[in-house]
C-alpha cells in the first residue's frame, strides 16, 4: 500500500514513515537521546507499528537512530565536534549542490523552487511553528538540490539524514527572518542564472545557521560520546 498527496508521487509505508520521522528529528519534535516507542509512533503517523519497525531500521543504517539492548531505539546524540565537522561539510557539499542545479536548471525546475520559496515565505509571516518553518526549510534546499544530480543529492541526503540536532534552529522569529532572508538572495542568484554566487550564498548560508545554534546554549549538540561510528554514512 502506497501513501501520497497531491504535491508528490506515492510512497511506500515504510518510506513516508521514515521521512516523518526525519522531519520530526530535524524539527527537535524527537529529541537525541529520546526512547522511540514505536506504538506511539504509529499512532501519532496513523499507520500500523509494522512499517514504523521498518522505518526505523531504515534509520539506523543511516546513522540516525541506534539501538541499546538494555534501552532500545533512540536518536543518536551529536557531539559538538560531530555538528561542526557535518555543518563544514554540508557547507561544501551543498555548495556544489546548488551551483550544479543552477547550470542544469530548467523552466520546470525554477518554477518548483519559486513555488517552495513562497510556502516558506507565506509561513515566516505567519508566525508558523517551528516545526512546520523547519519542513519548509529542507523543502525548499532539495527543491535546488534535486535539479544537480542523483548521486550529488544522494550525499546531500545522507548529511541531512545524520544531522540530529536537539531542536531546530527555526525556533525564533529573529533567526527564521534572517534565514528566510538568505534564501531570498539564493533565490535571486538562481533567477539570474548565477551558479557560482548560488554556490557561495548556499555555502554561506549552511554556516550561518550553524553560527545561530552555536550562539544559543538550548540548540547546541551536547552528545557525551568521544568519538562517534560514522561507518554507515
Amino acid at each position: 500500500m502506497t501513501i501520497g498527496n497531491a504535491d508528490s508521487p506515492p510512497q511506500s509505508r515504510t518510506a513516508w514513515v521514515a521521512e516523518r520521522i526525519r522531519e520530526d528529528v530535524a524539527a527537535g519534535t524527537i529529541r537525541p537521546g529520546e526512547l522511540i516507542k514505536q506504538t506511539v509512533l504509529a499512532k501519532r503517523y496513523g499507520v500500523s507499528p509494522t512499517p514504523v519497525r521498518e522505518a526505523l531500521r531504515i534509520l539506523e543504517a543511516d546513522g540516525m537512530i541506534v539501538y541499546s539492548t538494555h534501552k532500545g531505539a533512540t536518536v543518536r546524540e551529536m557531539t559538538p565536534e560531530t555538528a561542526a565537522d557535518l555543518y563544514r561539510l554540508r557547507a561544501a557539499v551543498e555548495s556544489v549542490a546548488a551551483g550544479m542545479a543552477v547550470e542544469r536548471m530548467t523552466a520546470e525546475g525554477l518554477q518548483e523552487i519559486e513555488r517552495q520559496h513562497a510556502e516558506i515565505d507565506r509561513a515566516v509571516r505567519e508566525g508558523a511553528a517551528p516545526a512546520e518553518l523547519s519542513r519548509l526549510n529542507k523543502q525548499f534546499h532539495f527543491s535546488i538540490y534535486a535539479r544537480s544530480s542523483p548521486l550529488v543529492l544522494q550525499y546531500v541526503e545522507a548529511l541531512w539524514v545524520r544531522f540530529t540536532p536537539p531542536a531546530t534552529v527555526w525556533g525564533s522569529e529573529d533567526a527564521a527572518m534572517a534565514l528566510q532572508r538568505d534564501h531570498d538572495a539564493i533565490l535571486k542568484a538562481v533567477r539570474k542564472g548565477d551558479a557560482e554566487a548560488a554556490a557561495r550564498l548556499t555555502a554561506e548560508h549552511v554556516r550561518h545557521a550553524a553560527a545561530i545554534r552555536d550562539s544559543n546554549p538550548q540548540l547546541r549538540a551536547a552528545g557525551g560520546q568521544d568519538r562517534e561510528d560514522l561507518t554507515g554514512l
